[in-house]
């Protein structure tokens, strides 16, 4: 994710390699062919993160994600209806929670609830304030394809929350959409700041390897056996979703979006 680390792109960049990203190969219907399987583990993952964060020998605030009898379930707040957040709201719903998935697209918001039902529940941006004030656990899957993740969640919201409420940030890898966030790793994946446990592993389906390995081993092979068989310049003319995948090309850096997002970080 080139857009949240500029030193990385400019070393490649000094390389002079060719350079194809995963998160930015296209598919022939809207889509991330090569990001859809490690966001579908992330998405499923965060729930399970998430879950074990609320435990109060984790440092939560006690809640058990299902509730139990004559006990209300915990409040779940899903920031994107992607497919790291449609994953996180099947697998909370899975768990009995309460479940609030919001998204800028009403199509998205429609699509998901077609697909998880109607227990599910959905909101627009404008609600994420009120949301984030009454969630025990908020997932961050906000995506922009080659840019640097939007912050949607301030820290004057996270002094709204409960104190050992849990924020999972799976955008954290594309630089995180809680202002509070910053890397963790998976030896040391939580800290607390403003009373709120944050949850930010760069590589969350890192700790799922075999499955993990295995999921993304089976979307790659057929763009590898394109590279193999063709060499990367013709296998990119013939196939125009694999072009999109380009980020680095003799020396510049040649996608749109993570040149935009690079420039952006470099006036900061």
């Amino acid at each position: 994710h080139l857009a949240a680390v500029p030193d990385i792109a400019h070393e490649l960049c000094q390389s002079g390699c060719t350079a194809i990203a995963y998160e930015t190969v296209t598919a022939p219907v809207r889509g991330l062919p090569l990001l859809k399987p490690m966001s579908a583990v992330a998405g499923r993952v965060a729930i399970q993160a998430g879950a074990t964060a609320l435990q109060k020998s984790q440092g939560g605030s006690g809640i058990l994600i299902s509730g139990a009898e004559g006990m209300p379930p915990a409040k779940v707040l899903i920031i994107g209806a992607g497919t790291v957040g449609t994953n996180s709201a099947e697998v909370a719903l899975g768990l009995q929670a309460d479940v609030t998935i919001v998204d800028r697209t009403p199509a998205n918001l429609a699509r998901v609830k077609t697909q998880l039902g109607e227990r599910l529940r959905t909101a627009a941006p404008d609600q994420v304030p009120d949301l984030v004030a009454g969630a025990d656990l908020v997932i961050g899957a906000a995506l922009v394809a080659g840019a640097t993740a939007p912050r949607l969640v301030t820290r004057e919201m996270l002094r709204t929350m409960r104190s050992g409420s849990v924020l999972v940030d799976v955008s954290i890898d594309q630089g995180g959409c809680f202002e509070t966030s910053r890397p963790t790793t998976l030896a040391e994946p939580t800290y607390v700041e403003e009373g709120i446990v944050h949850y930010c592993v760069t590589n969350m389906p890192g700790d799922v390897p075999r499955t993990s390995t295995l999921a993304l081993n089976h979307a790659t092979l057929p763009f590898v056996q394109a590279l193999a068989d063709k060499g990367w310049e013709q296998a990119c003319t013939d196939d125009p979703h694999l072009a999109d995948g380009l980020n680095v090309k003799g020396g510049e850096i040649c996608h749109p979006a993570v040149a935009e997002a690079l420039l952006a970080n470099r006036s900061d």
